[in-house]
């Protein structure tokens, strides 16, 4: 099922022993359009700390207006800090996937590393330190494509002739949790309709232009079917 990010904005998170907070943001990886990390807000608990979720510490997944993750508050608050690696660096998440022992999303050919799924079959354990002396060349580490749902909302859509309308939500898969379309409204900003794309049609995405360049014309985003509530839960027929 898709579900819109928007609408998940401001809902609560628990732990196995408590509450943490609430859902503030999402970080996405724009090379292959896959949520990898959940941005809670922990108010007056974690005061001043900004603390990512990965989507393995929700096996329940989406249920109602709160979601519930396998860790407990002090797992949480042990875990390593984000504050002195912004933007998130590959070097955090060695350390932060170290720590819960969940397999690296980025060594592997699918959308997990080893699966299309952030499912674990086997209990996490503390993954191992890299050798320092391991035979062979290290592989250089790659850069971390993660962008903010928050940031890209708002951001002018650049078709191939032209600008027409901005995001302003995100459809992602409750499993996968990839984004599978963006929503655009066209026109203005608040009589224009809202129209669904395939992620698989942008291009990149410009953070000195706020823009999004995606490989479709202007009349063909037109032409999309405009969204309704329907739309949540179905993919919409593909602009082409």
């Amino acid at each position: 099922m898709l579900r819109s990010i928007k609408q998940l904005y401001g809902d609560k998170l628990g732990a196995s022993d408590g509450e943490i907070g609430h859902v503030k943001d999402f970080y996405f990886d724009d090379q292959n359009w896959a949520v990898r990390y959940l941005v809670a807000d922990t108010g007056s608990w974690l005061p001043g700390r900004q603390v990512l979720i990965s989507p393995h510490a929700f096996p329940e997944g989406f249920r109602g207006k709160s979601l519930r993750v396998n860790l407990t508050r002090k797992q949480i608050e042990d875990s390593p800090s984000i504050e002195s690696h912004k933007p998130v660096s590959r070097q955090y998440e060695e350390e932060y996937y170290r720590y819960y022992g969940w397999p690296y999303y980025w060594r592997g050919d699918a959308l997990w590393g080893m699966s299309g799924f952030p499912i674990l079959e086997l209990p996490p354990k503390p993954l191992p330190s890299e050798p320092a002396t391991a035979s062979g060349p290290r592989p250089e580490r790659a850069d971390a494509h993660l962008r903010s749902t928050q940031a890209v909302n708002g951001y002018h859509i650049q078709a191939s002739d032209g600008t027409i309308g901005h995001v302003c939500d995100f459809m992602m898969d409750d499993e996968s949790w990839a984004i599978r379309q963006l929503v655009i409204k066209t026109g203005h900003r608040l009589s224009g309709k809202e129209v669904q794309i395939p992620s698989s049609k942008v291009d990149r995405i410009s953070w000195d232009e706020s823009k999004v360049f995606v490989n479709l014309t202007k009349e063909a985003i037109l032409q999309t079917p405009a969204c309704d509530d329907a739309s949540v839960g179905a993919a919409p027929k593909e602009a082409r």
